[in-house]
């Protein structure tokens, strides 16, 4: 049973986490940035631990100070909402080194869902409806593009295996395109 959780993450995901946990009767503990110092999910956990810097790439980004701030509230568990380290694998796998529970899926498990290409394998294998696609290797050339998209049939999205956030998505209407 988790008796403290750390929330890695701000604003109403943080305070949408730190309700149900209070309903389920477990501690929160929110961390802050500098600029956040005075936002409502600080105010609104049991306790709250400044992970200082300005940017998220400064804190709610910096595993090194999630693990400092849980063991410094005395945390056994840490749960990222949705976003900054929620998708990162090397975070989730630090923070299981670190003696805590990941709340959310294992690293493996994030790790393969990042791979867009052996996720797509994944769920074929395991019998899930899929839209029709292609990958093309990387530093192909055009008729291998070309070749691709004649298979899918168009209108066609490419987009990167590895993710990129939605960045780099690209509507092709047609071969001319």
């Amino acid at each position: 049973m988790i008796r403290t959780l750390l929330i890695a993450n701000r604003g109403e995901i943080a305070r949408r986490i730190i309700r149900t946990a209070r309903a389920m009767g477990i501690r929160t503990v929110a961390v802050y940035s500098e600029p956040d110092a005075t936002s409502p999910h600080v105010g609104e956990a049991d306790r709250a631990v400044a992970l200082g810097g300005r940017s998220p790439t400064e804190s709610y980004l910096d595993v090194s100070k999630l693990v400092a701030a849980a063991a410094r509230a005395g945390a056994d568990a840490v749960h990222p909402g949705y976003g900054f380290v929620s998708e990162r694998a090397d975070a989730a796998r630090a923070i299981v080194d670190a003696g805590l529970v990941w709340v959310g899926p294992s690293p493996d498990v994030i790790a393969l869902l990042g791979d867009k290409v052996r996720a797509k394998d994944l769920m074929s294998s395991a019998g899930v409806p899929l839209l029709a696609g292609a990958t093309v290797a990387e530093g192909s050339g055009p008729d291998a593009w070309a070749d691709a998209a004649s298979g899918v049939g168009y209108p066609l999205l490419v987009k990167a295996a590895a993710g990129g956030g939605g960045r780099g998505m690209r509507l092709v209407e047609d071969a001319s395109s």
